[in-house]
C-alpha cells in the first residue's frame, strides 16, 4: 500500500504524463498488412487466418491494401464495394475491436480519383481513412499515407495540422504506435535493385517524423513492400510487417513468406513474431 501511495504522489508531481506511463497495461494485437482480397478464394483465406488468429488478441489491425480496387473499371466497382462489405463482415465476426488503415490499392481506380474523393468507396464501409485510438494507456495512430501531392505519396497538409492537434493532447511520455500503409523507412529497392529512391516511402516523412521528437513514439508498422524488415532508428522500431497474401496469393515474396505480425505489449515495451 505505501509503494502505491509513492508512486501515486509521483504521478501527482509531475503530471499527467507519467500517470500515463505508470498506467500503461500488458497486451497483445495482431497486424496484418497487404491482404489484397480480390475474389471469393482470397476472401476465404483472410476468414481462415482471422479465425486462427489467438483468442488472446485485444484487438485486430490491418495496414492497408486490403481489397484491390484500385484496378477495377468503373463498371465493376459494386464489387469493390461488395468486397469491402465483406471483409468487414468477416472482421465483425472475429468478435474483438478491430482497427483498418488504408493502402494505395484500396483508392478508386485513378479515372475516377480526382483528389476529392479518392478514398470514398473505403470511407463509405470503414469511415475515416486517419484517425487515432487509445488503449491501455497506449496511443495508437493510423496515417492515410497514400494521399498523392506532386505525384508522390505523402501526409498532406490538412492530416500533418490534424496530427500536430492529436500530439499537442498526447503526454509526453505516453507509448506511442503508428501505422503507416507506405513506409517512413524501407531497404527495399537498394536490396532488390542496388538503388535508392523515394518512390516507395513518402515523400514528407522526415516532416512527419521529426513531429514526434518530443514523444515518446515506441513503433512504427508499415506495409506496401510485402517484404519483412526491422529497422530501429532513434529508439523509434520501425516494422515492415510482410503481406498476408505473400507475392499476391503466390507464395514467398522474395523471402518474406505469406503471414502477419503479433505484436506483445507489456507495459511499456514490447516484443513481436512475425506468423507464418
Amino acid at each position: 500500500m505505501r509503494t502505491f501511495k509513492i508512486l501515486l504522489a509521483v504521478a501527482l508531481l509531475f503530471g499527467t504524463g507519467t500517470a500515463h506511463l505508470l498506467h500503461a497495461q500488458s497486451f497483445k494485437f495482431g497486424f496484418l498488412t497487404d491482404i489484397h482480397i480480390h475474389s471469393d478464394s482470397t476472401l476465404m483465406a483472410v476468414k481462415k487466418r482471422l479465425d486462427k488468429l489467438p483468442k488472446n488478441l485485444d484487438f485486430i489491425m490491418t495496414g492497408g491494401d486490403n481489397v484491390d480496387i484500385d484496378y477495377l473499371k468503373q463498371e465493376d466497382i459494386h464489387r469493390g464495394e461488395e468486397r469491402l462489405k465483406q471483409l468487414k463482415s468477416i472482421l465483425d465476426s472475429a468478435n474483438k475491436p478491430y482497427h483498418v488503415a488504408i493502402g494505395n490499392h484500396d483508392r478508386l481506380p485513378g479515372a475516377l480519383r480526382n483528389g476529392i474523393n479518392d478514398f470514398q468507396l473505403f470511407e463509405s464501409v470503414f469511415g475515416k481513412t486517419y484517425y487515432a485510438f487509445e488503449h491501455k494507456g497506449w496511443k495508437f495512430i493510423v496515417l492515410n499515407s497514400v494521399e498523392v501531392e506532386n505525384n508522390q505519396y505523402a501526409v498532406k497538409a490538412p492530416q500533418v495540422e490534424w496530427l500536430k492537434n492529436v500530439l499537442r493532447e498526447t503526454p509526453a511520455d505516453q507509448p506511442i504506435v503508428i501505422v503507416s500503409h507506405v513506409p517512413f523507412l524501407s531497404v527495399y529497392y537498394p536490396v532488390l535493385e542496388g538503388r535508392y529512391t523515394s518512390a516507395d516511402t513518402f515523400s514528407n516523412q522526415k516532416q512527419v517524423f521529426d513531429l514526434f521528437e518530443n514523444h515518446n513514439l515506441k513503433l512504427v508498422l508499415q506495409g506496401h513492400m510485402h517484404l519483412y524488415e526491422e529497422i530501429k532508428v532513434k529508439g523509434v522500431q520501425f516494422i515492415t510487417a510482410g503481406a498476408v497474401s505473400g507475392n499476391w496469393w503466390n507464395g514467398a515474396f522474395h523471402g518474406t513468406e505469406p503471414g502477419h505480425l503479433e505484436i506483445e505489449v507489456s507495459e511499456n515495451s514490447f516484443t513481436w513474431n512475425y506468423i507464418k
